[in-house]
């Protein structure tokens, strides 16, 4: 089956994460064949940029608690979306939680629909957002960012653009991404290139500092008691015996 559904306009690649039964929950599965799409467009001269999308009403529900890749993959993933020679625009019409924000955080440009919803729920499953802070915190408001990461609550599109995650919102999200994708269609791809470098290099100094401790810390809180109590909670749809 099929997890990454390819289509191509104009130059602009769109990546649909395509596992609607599992809320695009990132798997071993889904993560390797989105690497190895993300590689075909990347060597492709005929890609301008690569739009990343969803099917279903979730962009993506975060790891896969029953296959998840192991921490190196998913580092290996964001690291090679903000390595990728051309830019990688996300575009969100469902929601995001825990490890997908981590996707939109590690594109260039990301939009979505009014109605998206957003929630870094790690916390509440007994784990942290280590590996994903790779992306997300050399490009966000940490004041703001706080409040998402400590409390797991949900949030809206407006404040997904103040805490720094998203680069704009529109009850069309099509019609937001329209100039957006003109503009990289009428842009030269070294220049596309070269200028994306620029942006990213503070992004990647982060993973080459901090990589390795984030996916050791990963690991050990996933197999922590707290975890295996938050997950069975999680698959049971129940509280977890912390909640007081």
């Amino acid at each position: 089956m099929t997890l990454i559904a390819r289509t191509r306009a104009r130059a602009v690649e769109t990546l649909s994460l395509d596992s609607p039964h599992n809320r695009n929950a990132l798997s071993a599965a889904l993560v390797g064949e989105l690497a190895d799409a993300l590689t075909d467009a990347g060597k492709d001269p005929g890609v301008r940029a690569v739009v990343l999308t969803h099917t279903g009403n979730t962009f993506s529900a975060g790891a896969d608690l029953k296959d998840p890749p192991p921490p190196e993959a998913l580092v290996a993933l964001l690291r090679q979306i903000i390595e990728l020679p051309k830019p990688v625009v996300a575009r969100v019409t469902g929601h995001v939680r825990a490890g997908g924000l981590g996707l939109l955080a590690a594109c260039d440009i990301a939009a979505a629909a009014t109605d998206a919803t957003f929630a870094f729920t790690e916390v509440r499953i007994g784990v942290a957002p280590a590996v994903i802070s790779l992306p997300i915190l050399p490009r966000t408001n940490l004041r703001a960012l706080a409040r998402h990461y400590l409390t797991g609550e949900r949030f809206d599109a407006a404040e997904a653009q103040a805490t720094g995650l998203l680069t704009t919102w529109a009850d069309d999200v099509d019609t937001a991404l329209d100039p957006i994708l003109e503009g990289l269609r009428r842009s030269a791809p070294d220049a596309l290139t070269e200028t994306k470098r620029l942006l990213t290099a503070r992004v990647l100094e982060a993973f080459d500092r901090d990589a390795a401790d984030l996916t050791a810390l990963s690991a050990r809180l996933f197999s922590s008691p707290q975890a295996r109590e938050g997950m069975t909670a999680f698959l049971e749809r129940r509280d977890p015996a912390w909640v007081v």
